[in-house]
C-alpha cells in the first residue's frame, strides 16, 4: 500500500487541487473580518503565516461573528454554539479563540436570574409582546409607545436615561408594554429583568430564612434594565419600602441604570401607599424619599384606553 503522505503530495501537486486552493485563498483574503485583522497586525503577519494558517482562517470565515448570521441562540451556526470566533496570533500561526457571544451571555444571565428569583414569572402573552401588536387608540397609549421606542433606540450602557412610570387602570396593557420593551431590547442584545412586584416582596421576606436575600437583591439592583411590574399592589411594610425598594432605587440612581414601573397608582397615589405601613404607621418623610428616587428615574405616562381583559 502506498504511504498516505505520498498520496497527499500527489494530490497537492494536481492542477485541480491548486485551483481549489487558490479559490479558497482568495475567498479568505477577501473576507472583511480577515482583512481587518491582517491590516491591524500588518507588521506581525507574513505570507508564510497566512499560508500555514489557511485551515484555521477558513474555519473562521465559515462562522458567524457577533451573532450577525444567527437568528437565535438555538439556531447558532457556529462550531461552538453560543461562542464567537476571534483571530489571534500564536507563535508563527494565526489561530482562533472562542469568546462567549452576547446572546449566550444574556441567556446565561437570564437562567441565573430565573433560578435565583422565582418572581420573574412572566405570562406567555407578555413573553411574545411586541410594539407592532399594541393598539394606538388613545393619546396616552400613543405617547407611551413613542417613548418606549425612543428609549430602545437610544439605549446605551452607562448613559443616564429615564425609564417610564406607566400608570393607569386595570387591563390597559401596562405589563404588555414592558414585555414589548424587554423583547425589543433583547433583539438589540440588551439584557433586562422584569419582576412582578407583589411576588417579589413575598419572596424577599421568605429569603430571610434561607439567607439568599443579599444575592437576590444584588441580581435585581444590578440588572442593566430593571422593570418592576405592578408596584403598589404589594402589601407594604417599612422594611420592604426602606431596606429593599430603597436600596434598589438608590443603587440604580447612583449607577445610572434605567428603571421602569407599572402601577394602578399615579405618583401621588403611590406616595400615599408607601406612607402607611401594615401596622398603620404614618411615615411621610420615608415615603417622600422613595418617591423622589422614583421620580428621578422615570417619566410618568398615563396609559389609558379600554380594558383588554374584559
Amino acid at each position: 500500500m502506498e504511504p498516505i503522505n505520498h498520496t497527499l503530495k500527489k494530490l497537492a501537486g494536481s492542477q485541480a487541487f491548486k485551483e481549489r486552493y487558490e479559490k479558497m485563498r482568495r475567498e479568505i483574503l477577501q473576507d472583511d473580518y480577515v482583512k481587518h485583522f491582517l491590516e491591524h497586525n500588518q507588521g506581525n503577519v507574513t505570507r508564510t503565516m497566512i499560508d500555514n494558517s489557511m485551515v484555521k482562517l477558513y474555519e473562521y470565515i465559515s462562522q458567524s461573528k457577533q451573532c450577525v448570521d444567527c437568528p437565535s441562540l438555538g439556531q447558532c451556526r457556529n462550531m461552538m454554539k453560543g461562542y464567537d470566533p476571534h483571530l489571534v496570533i500564536r507563535g508563527s500561526l494565526i489561530d482562533i479563540e472562542y469568546h462567549i457571544c452576547p446572546r449566550k451571555e444574556m441567556d446565561d444571565e437570564k437562567r441565573r436570574s430565573e433560578k435565583l428569583i422565582k418572581s420573574l414569572y412572566v405570562p406567555k402573552d407578555i413573553l411574545l409582546a411586541s410594539f407592532s401588536n399594541i393598539d394606538l387608540d388613545s393619546p396616552g397609549r400613543l405617547e407611551a409607545v413613542d417613548l418606549a421606542n425612543e428609549f430602545v433606540e437610544n439605549y446605551e450602557a452607562g448613559k443616564a436615561q429615564k425609564g417610564l412610570y406607566l400608570h393607569g387602570k386595570f387591563g390597559v396593557g401596562k405589563s404588555y408594554l414592558l414585555g414589548a420593551i424587554a423583547n425589543q431590547l433583547a433583539e438589540n442584545k440588551v439584557s433586562s429583568l422584569l419582576v412582578y412586584m407583589p411576588e417579589f416582596v413575598r419572596e424577599m421576606k421568605q429569603s430571610l430564612s434561607d439567607h439568599s436575600m443579599d444575592e437576590k437583591l444584588d441580581a435585581v439592583k444590578k440588572a442593566p434594565v430593571l422593570m418592576l411590574d405592578d408596584i403598589g399592589a404589594e402589601t407594604m411594610s417599612s422594611w420592604v419600602r426602606d431596606e429593599i425598594l430603597g436600596t434598589i432605587l438608590q443603587f440604580r440612581m447612583l449607577e445610572n441604570l434605567p428603571t421602569f414601573f407599572t402601577s394602578n397608582f399615579d405618583y401621588d397615589g403611590l406616595k400615599h401607599h408607601l406612607t402607611y405601613s401594615q401596622r398603620g404607621e404614618e411615615e411621610k418623610m420615608k415615603a417622600a424619599r422613595i418617591m423622589e428616587r422614583i421620580k428621578y428615574l422615570t417619566k410618568p405616562v398615563l396609559l389609558d384606553g379600554t380594558n383588554r381583559r374584559e
